[in-house]
C-alpha cells in the first residue's frame, strides 16, 4: 500500500521529535521539554497511523476497534501515570517491555497469516515477483524471535522487581550451553523457514523465544536488574524495528532502532560501571558467580539512636548521603532535601553519591532527589565522590546495601567481586538507616554494617530522618 504523503511528513515530523526527546532527556535541564517533545511526537505518530488506517480501507468493526482500542489505551496509561509511584517504577516499565514484546510477536505472526500462509495470494504473489518474498519470511521469523524472548524476559524481570518471585538467580546445569544452543537452533530454523515457510516451524521458534525469554533474566541476580531493565529496554527497541519491517512503517522502523541502541548503548556504560561484562548480561550469565556461606561471623553491629546522629551531624563539617531504594520505598526524599537544607544553612558541607545501579532503575535516585528539589550541583556520580569519603566526617547510608558493600573490593569469592561500589567505609563515621539486618537485593550481607566506624539506625527511613530533623 503506498503511503500518503501527509502521512510521511507526519511520521518524519514524530521521528525528528523523538530524536529531540533523546536529545532533551541527557541533560536534567531540558529533561522536562525532551518529554514534552515525546508527548508530541507519539501524539502526531497516534493521529498519522490512525489516519493511515482508516484511508487503506478500515471501516466498520475495524474502525470500533481501532477507536476502542485508543480509548482504552489512553485510560490504561493515565490511570497508571497517576498511581503508580517512583517505588513502583522499575516494575512498571518491565512491565510495557512486555507489551512491545507481545504486540511484535502478534505482528509477526499476522504477517505469517496473510502472506506465507497464502502462497497463492495476492500479497504473496507481489512479494514474489519483487524477490522479496524470503526477506519477508527472515522478518517474520525473526520479529516474532525478538519478540518473545522481550515477552517472557521482561514478564520474569517485573516479577522479580515487584517480589512475586524471588530475586535469587536461577542455576540450571549447562545453562549457557542451553542459552548457545536455542540461539543455534533458531539460527538454523530461520534459514529453514525462509526456504520454506511452514507453520510449525514458526510454532517451534514462538515456545523456544518464549523459554528462552525466561530462562535469560530468570539467571540474572536481582542485583543487577537496573542492567536488565536497560536491556529488554533494548530488546523492546528491536522487536519493535522488527515490526516496523513487516508493517512497512518507516517510524517504527525509527524510533525501534532508537529505543534499541539507547538502551543497548546504557546497559554496556552500566556494565562497566559496574566492572562486568556486556556478552555476559546478554547471555543471562549475570551474578552466578558462588558467594561466601551465610553463616560467616562478622561480630556484632552497634545501634545508634537519632538524637545522637543528630549530635553528629550537628558537629560534622562534611556530610555524604548515599541514597538507595529503601529510600524510595519510604519516601524519604523530602525529609532527606529538609535535612540537606538545614545542614547547608549551618554551614556544613553536604553532597550526594549516587551509584549507577542506585535503585531498581538507571536515573532511580536522581529522579527520586529532583523531585524533592535537592539542588543538582551537589549529586554526585560515584566516580566523582569516591576519592572524597577520606576526607568526610559522616556518611548517612539511607537505604543502601549492595552499592555500599567492601566485599565487592575484597572478597574475590563475592557474588559482587570486582563491581565498583561506594567507598563509604573510609569516611570517619558512617550511619546505616536500615529496617532491620537483613541482607540487600542482591542476598550478600554487607561487612560494612558490623565495621567499627558503623552504626545501625533502625526503623523507616522516613520517620527516622523526621526524628533528627526534630532535634536539630
Amino acid at each position: 500500500m503506498d503511503i500518503p504523503s501527509a502521512s510521511v511528513a507526519a511520521f518524519l515530523v514524530a521521528a525528528l521529535l523523538f530524536v529531540l526527546t533523546l536529545a532533551g532527556l541527557a541533560r536534567h535541564e531540558s529533561a522536562k521539554l525532551g518529554n514534552y517533545f515525546g508527548i508530541l511526537g507519539m501524539a502526531v505518530a497516534l493521529v498519522a497511523t490512525t489516519a493511515l488506517a482508516f484511508d487503506g480501507g478500515v471501516d466498520g468493526l475495524g474502525a470500533v476497534l481501532l477507536v476502542v482500542a485508543v480509548i482504552l489505551g489512553a485510560t490504561i496509561g493515565l490511570t497508571l501515570a497517576r498511581k503508580v509511584e517512583m517505588t513502583g517504577m522499575p516494575e512498571l516499565i518491565a512491565l510495557l517491555h512486555s507489551f512491545v514484546g507481545l504486540a511484535a510477536v502478534l505482528v509477526g505472526w499476522n504477517g505469517y497469516l496473510h502472506v506465507e500462509n497464502h502462497p497463492g495470494g495476492h500479497e504473496s504473489a507481489v512479494l514474489d515477483a519483487a524477490g522479496l518474498l524470503g526477506i519477508h519470511s527472515a522478518e517474520v521469523f525473526i520479529g516474532v524471535f525478538i519478540g518473545a524472548v522481550t515477552f517472557t524476559g521482561s514478564i520474569v524481570a517485573y516479577l522479580k522487581l515487584s517480589a512475586r518471585i524471588k530475586s535469587a538467580p536461577l542455576v540450571l546445569p549447562g545453562k549457557n550451553v542451553i542459552n548457545l544452543g536455542a540461539l543455534v537452533v533458531f539460527a538454523a530454523l530461520t534459514v529453514w523457514f525462509v526456504i520454506d515457510p511452514q507453520l510449525w516451524l514458526l510454532i517451534v521458534i514462538t515456545v523456544l523465544a518464549l523459554a528462552l525469554g525466561w530462562h535469560l533474566v530468570a539467571s540474572i541476580g536481582g542485583g543487577d536488574m537496573p542492567v536488565v531493565v536497560s536491556m529488554l529496554n533494548s530488546y523492546s527497541g528491536w522487536a519493535a524495528a522488527a515490526s516496523g519491517f513487516l508493517l512497512n512503517n518507516n517510524l517504527l522502523i525509527i524510533v525501534g532502532a532508537l529505543v534499541g541502541s539507547s538502551g543497548a548503548y546504557l546497559s554496556y556504560i552500566m556494565c562497566k560501571a559496574m566492572n562486568r561484562s556486556f556478552i555476559s548480561v546478554i547471555a543471562g550469565g549475570f551474578g552466578v558467580v558462588a558467594g561466601p556461606a551465610d553463616d560467616i561471623d562478622y561480630g556484632e553491629h552497634r545501634e545508634i539512636l537519632a538524637d545522637a546522629v543528630a549530635e553528629l551531624l550537628a558537629g560534622a563539617k562534611s556530610v555524604v548521603i548515599t541514597p538507595g531504594y529503601g529510600m524510595a520505598v519510604a519516601q524519604a526524599q523530602y525529609p532527606v532535601a529538609d535535612l540537606t537544607a538545614k545542614l547547608r544553612a549551618r554551614g556544613v558541607d553536604v553532597r550526594f553519591g549516587i551509584h549507577p545501579v542506585a535503585g531498581r532503575l538507571p536515573g532511580h535516585m536522581n529522579v527520586l532527589l529532583a523531585e524533592a528539589k535537592v539542588p543538582y550541583d551537589i549529586v554526585l556520580e560515584m566516580d566523582e565522590i569516591n576519592d572524597d569519603f577520606s576526607e568526610t566526617d559522616v556518611v548517612l547510608v539511607i537505604g543502601a546495601n549492595d552499592t555500599v558493600n567492601p566485599s565487592a573490593a575484597e572478597d574475590p569469592s563475592s557474588p559482587i567481586a570486582g563491581m565498583p561500589v561506594l567507598e563509604v567505609w573510609n569516611a570517619k563515621d558512617v550511619i546505616v538507616f536500615k529496617r532491620s539486618m537483613a541482607a540487600g537485593y542482591a542476598g550478600v550481607q554487607n561487612p560494612l554494617f558490623f565495621r567499627d566506624n558503623s552504626q545501625m539506625l533502625f526503623g523507616d527511613a522516613k520517620q527516622r530522618v523526621d526524628d533528627i530533623l526534630s532535634v536539630l
